[in-house]
């Protein structure tokens, strides 16, 4: 009978530590889906932003027309862009792939501000109604993107904090659950979105 209660109670103290595992890895599945999806809200607005950014070039060209390198450097970097967003969108869990956006990003945003800086000197281009429009959407697109761009780093934090404590620590590199990358802005300069009004 006594080994019966041993073994009651073995079966008991198994039970509950499968059950708590089991919480820790609902728990860090939970949170990894968070900032996945925070992420695809930041691909979202940066599919906005590449798609008004050969808009911006094709109304700019006709006025630029001496300025060809500044409007191949910005489409460069534009194509540059988009495909590290679809390798960091494939897998947001990926840091390599958020670490190569995030520079993509940084050299995309150093090529609009040198379009921006070139057409301020051109008057005819800064009062181009399609032009101040453009600008204005990507004004709008570019506030969105940081926006979203805070929500995702704040869900990778709250996961790497889950997965770097205990007890999820223990299990969390077995279970596959590795770190996930911050979207960070490199550049200094790129922490302060481009000036695009045309006023």
């Amino acid at each position: 009978m006594s080994a019966l209660i041993v073994l009651g109670v073995i079966v008991a103290i198994l039970l509950v530590v499968v059950l708590w595992i089991a919480g820790i890895y609902n728990s860090l599945v939970t949170l990894r889906n968070r900032f996945k999806n925070a992420f695809a809200q930041i691909d979202v607005q940066l599919k906005r932003r590449y798609d008004l950014i050969p808009n911006l070039v094709e109304t700019a060209k006709g006025y630029l027309k001496h300025e060809h390198e500044t409007l191949e450097a910005v489409i460069k970097a534009r194509n540059i862009a988009y495909t590290a967003s679809q390798s960091a969108a494939a897998n947001p869990a990926d840091g390599g792939a958020v670490k190569n956006l995030a520079s993509a990003e940084t050299g995309l945003t150093g090529a609009l501000s040198r379009l921006m800086v070139v057409s301020e000197q051109y008057p005819d281009l800064k009062a181009n109604q399609n032009m101040m429009q453009l600008t204005e959407e990507l004004t709008s697109t570019e506030n969105k993107i940081a926006f979203a761009r805070q929500a995702y780093n704040d869900s990778v934090m709250s996961y790497n904090t889950a997965r770097e404590t205990f007890p999820a620590v223990a299990f969390s590199g077995m279970m596959g659950f590795q770190p996930a990358e911050l979207f960070k802005v490199e550049d200094p300069a790129e922490r302060v979105a481009p000036k695009v009004q045309f006023t």
